[in-house]
């Protein structure tokens, strides 16, 4: 921070033991309260926070500004509404990754790190990641982060005696505030235009002394001025009719405050005319609210819920277990949980809603909350339920959507917890958005059960036997949605030394492309089967897909296999082109000639290709999902994809099918649909 001249800095380590999936846990900060940090002192290792993508990617990302983090990261713009530009690096040592380093700077710095700045920052991580390499044992991750002062030089010819005598002698207010918000410093004028004795100030928060600063809108200032380091001014109406300018002046010890009277001509002029207000949340609560909120809608699946659940709700409200239960038929089936031992989930699962042992069902009847401090408490109106477990609190979440109920959420503790009126209003909010995951999660996870299964009774479920053929195969479905693909693949054998192996891409993810898919080879089958050669397989195949009328086209390779005399003879419909591994290091692209597109229309020929099958030779077809990937040239991928295949080890045709997949998307999240079929064939003596 001092090298680089940042305001706010974070280190980040890897919490290997967290219950779902790695974790960040941050573990010191300078330049910011902790309490601020509350909404990102724990973040799954694949948040889309800076941070996280700095450790995945190993390397230096920089934010220049609020707008680019809007655009690249809104989640965290949503929670952190200020103007600040950040970089985030990894801290990549030689025997792990260990974390990262986050660094924040002042609104009004240029919007581009010098090439000497991100040296400065990719270096102090280096250093920081030897000095961890190095250690003896690996760190203990506190529960709150450490929070450690950025020393600054001071130089003054006056001692403290005579600035306070300057300050006293001014006519505007002077009132001093640490990074905390507490007010170190208050002059008697500050403290008569505000309206209360200087003793009352100090100590104190503004927004907590005196009442009619209690709104988030001031405090909201006050982290503005903490976070952006930038100066700036609002206007605040002082009972009944007195309106002050505060002027703010931050850096990296706290704020000074400047309190002067309005001008009154401009008071008449533009002053609002003001509303009483509810009572509101401290603002840090408010902002944890928008962080997990945003957390909970990029929840896709209830896994995904429950470990949002486990990993940041629970920390978040101190607790230590949660229950996630859906109302199901008049019954509670529990649909995810953390903390708790199995035998006690299978006791609560399935129970009626209106049940004794737990007040979850009564919760979710009359749609009110119920929060218990203490087993006693629980004791009174349910003496069974404090039975069942250890945990010494709980708060209950109803679970509803415009009347309808969905579930309840049950958030437990290890000690008793006295509920503030602040900590239910925000679970009771936080209810509200955790019933709209659930309700997603649960529909997502129905469609995409019912998308697998069609997709497992479409595709072959076991390959048939044929001696001195060994085979392999992988299906990866896209990475997203939950629509059904219409890629396939098949072998049939067709007597004891010949096989056909057919694959193809219906175009489309939909249930119509997954119908059709079947039908294709549902005719593939019965016309290889019957005898026809490649060209008429297809030929007949596509007269089918023209007379059905369908509005997809399908693109498909079909190969015979001699085993006795090592030859291919192929016919393709648009598809890409087999690779073919001849030996250790050696391998090709089969040319194989192109046929039209099936189902593009009547009176079309399929050409027909031959090649050798050398003993011990890999045949690979695949769809274009294996190759074409957004941004990159296909034939370079397909060239790529080769030399990989050709020089990888082939002693196992399954770990061998694994590496293509993984080399082609490393991270498992395809664009496209993938399929591939690996065949290796053992010549067989020649038939009598």
């Amino acid at each position: 921070m001092r090298r680089t001249g940042a305001s706010i800095g974070g280190v980040y380590l890897i919490d290997d033991s967290a219950p779902t999936a790695p974790m960040l846990r941050l573990v010191a900060i300078s330049g910011l309260p902790v309490e601020f940090s509350r909404p990102w002192q724990r973040q799954p290792l694949n948040a889309p926070v800076p941070v996280a993508d700095a450790i995945r990617d190993d390397r230096l990302v920089w934010v220049g500004g609020q707008e680019e983090m809007t655009r690249r990261y809104p989640r965290a713009a949503a929670a952190l509404p200020y103007r600040f530009s950040l970089a985030a690096v990894p801290l990549s040592g030689v025997r792990r990754r260990w974390g990262g380093v986050v660094l924040m700077w002042p609104g009004d710095r240029p919007r581009d790190a010098s090439p000497r700045e991100r040296g400065h920052i990719v270096a102090s991580a280096h250093r920081l990641a030897r000095l961890l390499d190095d250690s003896p044992r690996p760190p203990v991750l506190p529960d709150e982060p450490r929070a450690l002062t950025l020393e600054t030089a001071r130089q003054s010819g006056h001692t403290h005696l005579t600035a306070v005598d300057y300050l006293e002698r001014l006519p505007e207010g002077a009132v001093a505030l640490d990074l905390e918000g507490r007010i170190t410093f208050v002059s008697t004028a500050a403290a008569r235009l505000l309206g209360s004795p200087a003793e009352r100030l100090l100590g104190a928060r503004p927004w907590q002394a005196l009442p009619w600063l209690d709104d988030p809108v001031y405090e909201d200032q006050y982290r503005t001025a903490v976070i952006s380091r930038v100066p700036f001014s609002f206007d605040a109406l002082r009972p009944p009719d007195q309106w002050l300018t505060f002027r703010l002046y931050p850096d990296s010890s706290g704020i000074s405050v400047r309190i002067t009277r309005r001008d009154e001509q401009r008071a008449a002029d533009t002053a609002p005319v003001t509303a009483a207000r509810p009572s509101a949340a401290p603002t840090g609560r408010l902002y944890q609210l928008v962080h997990l909120a945003a957390a909970l809608a990029e929840a896709v699946t209830v896994r995904d819920l429950v470990a949002l659940l486990a990993d940041q709700i629970l920390p978040a409200f101190g607790a230590q277990a949660t229950v996630l239960s859906a109302a199901d038929a008049g019954r509670l089936k529990i649909t995810g949980h953390h903390g708790y031992p199995d035998d006690i989930i299978e006791r609560l699962d399935g129970l009626p809603l209106d049940t004794d042992v737990t007040p979850a069902g009564h919760v979710l009847t009359s749609g009110i909350p119920a929060f218990f401090g203490s087993p006693e408490d629980l004791g009174r109106d349910h003496p069974r339920a404090p039975r069942l477990s250890d945990k010494q609190a709980w708060a209950f979440l109803p679970l509803v959507i415009t009347g309808r109920p969905v579930g309840c959420c049950i958030l437990s503790y290890d000690e008793p917890h006295a509920f503030t009126a602040d900590e239910r209003a925000v679970l009771t909010s936080l209810a509200g958005l955790i019933a709209q995951a659930l309700d997603r999660a649960r529909l997502y996870d129905t469609q995409h059960r019912l998308a697998h299964e069609l997709q497992r009774a479409l595709l072959p479920r076991t390959m048939p036997a044929v001696p001195g053929l060994s085979v392999a195969a992988r299906y990866l479905p896209a990475g997203h949605g939950v629509d059904v693909s219409g890629d396939f693949y098949d072998l049939l054998r067709l007597d004891d030394t010949t096989v056909a192996a057919v694959i193809g891409d219906v175009e489309g993810h939909s249930i119509a492309a997954a119908t059709l898919m079947g039908q294709v080879r549902t005719a593939v089958h019965a016309h290889a089967t019957a005898g026809a050669p490649p060209d008429q397989v297809l030929a007949c195949t596509n007269r089918l897909l023209v007379d059905l009328e369908s509005d997809l086209l399908v693109a498909c390779l079909y190969a015979h296999v001699d085993l006795t005399h090592g030859r291919l003879t192929l016919a393709g419909a648009g598809h890409v082109p087999p690779l073919l591994r001849e030996g250790p290091g050696a391998g090709r692209v089969l040319d194989v000639e192109p046929g039209p597109l099936l189902g593009i229309g009547t009176d079309v020929r399929y050409p027909v290709t031959s090649a050798a099958l050398p003993p011990g030779a890999i045949l690979a077809l695949y769809t274009d999902g294996l190759v074409e990937r957004p941004g990159q040239d296909a034939s370079r991928a397909t060239s790529d994809l080769l030399r990989h295949f050709t020089a990888a080890d082939d002693r196992d045709l399954e770990q061998l099918a694994d590496g293509l997949v993984h080399h082609a998307w490393p991270t498992g999240q395809c664009t496209d649909d993938v399929t591939l079929l690996l065949l290796r064939a053992a010549q067989l003596p020649a038939q009598p």
